[in-house]
Order: structure tokens, then sequence, then C-alpha cells
């Protein structure tokens, strides 16, 4: 009777153990993507400061950088385009911090359960 509690422990504990470092690893990527949306949006942020001083004039013609190559284009057309990557980036970073909270809690309860078979389990003597 005790072995087969003790492997159905076990299988548990693995089970919680692969589940515990599935939410580590996807919590870690999650926190590298909202890095990494926060280095955009700064970058977008600077380039609105430098757009804005440069003087508006009627009509005015602006190079936006396109890969390798250089587009002329209207400065409105480059301001709502900096606007719209703006409102992405805003979206994309409140969906991943949602993500990552729910990750973070689903981690915690891993660890939680974890804890809770390894204290709960008897000791041998």
């Amino acid at each position: 009777m005790s072995a087969l509690n003790d492997q159905t422990i076990q299988r548990i504990f693995q089970q919680i153990q692969g589940q515990l470092q599935r939410s580590q690893k996807d919590l870690s990527l999650v926190r590298a993507q909202l890095a990494g949306k926060d280095r955009e949006k700064r970058v977008l942020e600077l380039t609105a400061k430098q757009l804005d001083q440069v003087p508006k004039e009627e009509g005015a013609k602006m190079y936006r950088g396109v890969g390798k190559m250089f587009l002329l284009q209207p400065r409105s057309t480059i301001e709502d385009a900096h606007s719209t990557a703006s409102k992405e980036i805003a979206d994309e970073i409140v969906n991943l911090n949602k993500k990552a909270k729910y990750l973070q809690k689903q981690f915690d309860d891993a660890n939680g359960q974890l804890r809770d078979i390894l204290h709960n389990q008897p000791r041998s003597e």
C-alpha cells in the first residue's frame, strides 16, 4: 500500500515539477519580450522628440528608414506611422504584462503545490 502511495506521490511530484519548469521558462520568455517592447517604445519616443524639433512646414517631406533604404514621405504620414506604432506597442505591453501576471500566478501555484507535497509527505526513519 505504501509503495503505491509513494509511486502516486512521485508521479504527481514530477508533473508539478514539469509545470513549474514550463511556467518559469514561459515567464522568462515573456519578460524578455517585455524588455524588447520597452526598448522599442523608448526608440519611438526619442524619434517623436526629434520630429518635434524639426520646424513644421506645410507640405514638408521627410525621409523614413526602411531596411537599407530611405523613403521620401510627407511629415504627416511619418507622424501617423509613429503614433500607430506607439499605440500597438502600448497594447502589446499591456497584453504581455497580463500574460506575465498569469504565468507568475501559475508558477507560484505550482511552487506552493510542490512545497505542500514535500511538507505533507510522511518522514521515513
